[in-house]
Parts: structure tokens; C-alpha cells; sequence
């Protein structure tokens, strides 16, 4: 392949210009990078260094390597770097006017209104909902092998979210549907037509989103009207110091974007910690031997910071596989990252997945290692965006305090009820096409524990 230019820096600046190899128009290196991000990303890096350039899905991509450069975009001081028009191009029609999709001051606005549903009042009261959920949830499982893990966690975090973030109860045909239509909405985002072709993923993007409009439009005048302990009520409840709320439609737009991030997400992390969990026994029999000597059935509040175990193994999970694969950005004005030239109009990317797997700043980068967060190591401090799972300034995820909170109740349930393992020379295939899973679903011995 050809080297390229992306543009040449202005006349008399001392910038540099961004190479890159750009493949076909539009194609690029689309397929590539979906299939193989990790080895593309090594080879891009050592080609080219921390920022190059591509065709990817028919957009001028930057890509910038490593926690300096994602430093730079993640904490836009000079306000360069939009996500709205970047999240548009991939979810926008899907997940129209997200949190992630808005912007500056605007986005500024509509977080400190959400930030009323996310106290430290309201995550309490979401962990007592929500406890009595999981344990039901998790004896539900029917123990034997095969047991699919990310199906079975899948429907359980979509299960609490109805639970806590929504409060309405789902029988079993309409949980499945919201549940179909949330996958197609995600997965529309890295359609390759992008127009409504019936069959295709972007047709069914819209489809997904008509039945999500229509199920929290229906709901909606009761949360108004009754409130509840539930994110949907909060969101119709939340108000500023200065009296600002949200409108009918912020409130079905919010609540679209965030039941797929709270239940997408925490699915990804733990499916992701069960996988390591079976291929590393011992740390699986230390958690448990934590969770068993805490003395109790479900976590409380006060709990969450005492589970040391679960909470190294859920960041170096995190670490391994990044719930959110990438994070986008449009550039609105010309601006630079490390010295580069980035002109105005260009898409840039931040990849989480890899960054997280760089040897640069990660000692053996693959290994399974949840000791790295130990106090005495503390491997993370190396750059405060060399792990960065939530993203970071002003669009740092709001929800990341009742993620972590969830995923810990979760587990510790979990390793109370079951051991679970995986063939000796198992290693599973992720797919990358849209948000990370494994392609088998992760297959599980799961037994349940005598004591259980």
C-alpha cells in the first residue's frame, strides 16, 4: 500500500503532517480493523507512531495511540474535538440525542439534570432494588455444560435494568423484544451501507429504535405522574437548583442511550471476568473465599470498597477487553495532537482495546494479571489515560459508579451460588464488529456449590 498525506500543515507552522496508509476510498481499512484491530493497531504504530490515518467507514480517520494522545482529545481544552457529530454518523439515527452525542454546552447542561439521578442517595437506593433482582435472576441458571455465559448474563443485566432503571415489569415476549431491539440498534452503528435496505443492519437500526421510542413514550406519563426509585422516574423527576428539567422527549432519548450503556457494558465486563475466572481458578477460589468471608447473602452499600478481589480482576478485565472498543471525535476547527496537524472535518479515534494492550505502558500486556491494581503496583498510574475503560473529561461516563456497583453485586451472588470452568486449553474468539463478545458465547462447565 501507498503512504498518504492527510494534509499539509499550514504555511509556516512547525506542525507535522498525519501519514497514513489510507487503502481504497471509502473502504479503507474498514474490514481490517474490525476483524483484526490488535494487529493492525501494532502495525500502524510502529509504521507510523501514535497518529496516522485511514479510510474508515467512509470517513478520514485519525487514529491516535497511546494515553498521551487520547489525553489530548478526551480533555479538549481548546474545544476542537466534538462527539456529537462523530457518535452521529455511527448511532445517531439509532440513539438520538444520547448524552455521548451532545456537546459543550449543551451537553453541560443535560449532565448536570442526569447527575440528580446518579447520587450517592439514588445509587443506594438503586443497590436495594436491585439486590433481591440478581439472586432470583442467578437461580434461575440451570447448571451443566454448555452454559452460555454472555446469553445468560445478558438477559439477566437487561433484566435488572428494567428492574432499576425502568421499574416496569416485563413479561418475558416484551423483555425479549426491547432486548432484540437494543442489539439491532447497536449493531446498526457499523453498518457498511448505511441507508435502510430491508434485511440489512441499518434497516433494522430504525426498526429497533421505532419499537424503543414507542415502549418509553407509553410509560412515560405514569413515571410523570407517580414517580418511583427507578433511573426513568428520576430522569422525569431531576431538576436543577435553577429549575431546569427534561423535556418528554430528553427523557426517551436519555433512556434509550442509557438502558443499552448500563446493560451492554456491565454485560461486556462480566462476561469478560467469568471467561478469566475459568481459565484462572485460583483466582476465582479467591474471590470466592472473599465474597464467603464478608458473611452476607448481597453486598451492601458500605461493602462495595471491601471487596478488594473483585475489584482487580473487574479493572484488569476491563483493561483486556474495553467495554467501549473506541471513542470518536470530529474535529470543528483546526487544531494538533502531538505535534500532528489535524484540519478541521476530520474523525478521530481513540482505540480503548488496544491502548489498553500497549507493552509500552503495560509489562506483558496480554497476561491475565489483576494484581497490576494491587496498592503495591498500581500499574495503572503510569499515565492517568493509560486505562481509561470510561473515557475521560467531560464526557467521562456518568454511569460509571453504578457500573461498578452492579457488576460487584453481581459477581459476588455469583461466586456464593456457582464455580464454573472451561476446558484447559480453551481460548475464546472475540468479536469486534461492534461491541466486543465472544463469538461461542462462552461455553461453561457451571456447577452449582453444595452450600449454595
Amino acid at each position: 500500500m501507498g503512504f498518504s498525506i492527510l494534509a499539509a500543515p499550514p504555511p509556516g507552522s512547525r506542525l507535522k503532517p498525519v501519514v497514513g496508509e489510507p487503502g481504497l476510498p471509502y473502504i479503507g481499512n474498514t474490514v481490517q480493523v474490525m476483524r483484526q484491530p490488535f494487529r493492525v493497531a501494532r502495525y500502524r504504530y510502529e509504521k507510523f507512531g501514535a497518529v496516522t490515518w485511514s479510510w474508515l467507514f467512509g470517513l478520514r480517520a485519525v487514529t491516535v495511540q497511546g494515553p498521551e494522545a487520547a489525553e489530548v482529545v478526551l480533555v479538549n481544552k481548546d474545544k476542537a474535538f466534538a462527539n456529537g457529530p462523530a457518535w452521529s454518523y455511527f448511532i445517531g439515527p439509532f440513539f438520538h440525542r444520547g448524552l455521548v452525542l451532545l456537546d459543550f454546552d449543551e451537553h453541560l447542561h443535560h449532565r448536570r439534570i442526569m447527575q440528580q439521578a446518579f447520587t450517592r442517595q439514588r445509587l443506594q437506593s438503586y443497590l436495594a432494588a436491585v439486590a433481591p433482582s440478581i439472586g432470583a435472576g442467578l437461580d434461575s441458571w440451570a447448571p451443566g455444560r454448555g452454559f452460555r455465559v454472555y446469553d445468560h448474563v445478558k438477559q439477566l443485566t437487561l433484566d435488572l435494568a428494567t428492574d432499576v432503571f425502568m421499574g416496569v415489569a416485563l413479561h418475558r415476549a416484551e423483555a425479549a423484544r426491547i432486548n432484540g431491539a437494543f442489539i439491532d440498534a447497536v449493531r446498526a452503528g457499523t453498518a457498511y451501507v448505511r441507508f435502510p435496505v430491508p434485511g440489512l443492519r441499518w434497516h433494522k437500526g430504525l426498526k429497533a429504535r421505532a419499537v424503543l421510542e414507542e415502549f418509553f413514550y407509553r410509560h412515560l406519563p405514569t413515571k410523570r405522574r407517580d414517580g418511583g426509585a427507578d433511573l426513568f422516574a428520576a430522569l422525569c423527576q431531576a431538576e436543577t437548583d435553577d429549575g431546569h428539567r427534561f423535556t418528554d422527549e430528553d427523557v426517551v432519548n436519555h433512556m434509550i442511550f442509557v438502558l443499552m450503556a448500563a446493560h451492554d457494558t456491565t454485560t461486556i465486563t462480566l462476561t469478560t471476568m467469568a471467561y478469566y475466572l475459568a481459565r484462572f481458578p485460583d483466582w476465582q477460589q479467591r474471590l470466592r473465599a472473599e465474597s464467603l468471608a464478608l458473611g452476607r447473602p448481597r453486598l451492601e452499600f458500605d461493602d462495595l470498597d471491601t471487596l478488594t478481589g473483585i475489584d482487580m480482576v473487574m479493572k484488569e478485565s476491563q483493561r483486556l477487553v474495553a467495554p467501549a472498543l473506541v471513542l470518536g471525535r470530529r474535529v470543528v476547527k483546526d487544531t494538533e495532537i502531538l505535534g500532528y496537524h489535524i484540519p478541521a472535518g476530520t474523525t478521530v479515534v481513540v482505540p480503548l482495546l488496544t491502548n489498553h494492550h500497549m507493552p509500552e505502558y503495560w509489562p506483558d500486556p496480554e497476561r491475565f494479571d489483576p494484581e497490576r491494581f494491587a496498592p503495591d503496583r498500581r500499574e495503572d498510574r503510569v499515565h492517568r489515560y493509560a486505562w481509561a475503560p470510561f473515557g475521560g473529561g467531560a464526557h467521562k461516563c456518568i454511569g460509571m459508579h453504578f457500573a461498578g456497583m452492579q457488576i460487584k453485586n453481581i459477581l459476588h451472588q455469583w461466586l456464593l451460588r456457582y464455580r464454573w470452568s472451561v476446558p484447559a486449553h480453551y481460548t475464546w474468539r472475540l468479536d469486534t464488529t461492534s461491541l466486543p463478545r465472544p463469538r461461542d458465547r462462552l461455553p461453561v462447565q457451571l456447577d452449582r456449590l453444595e452450600h449454595a
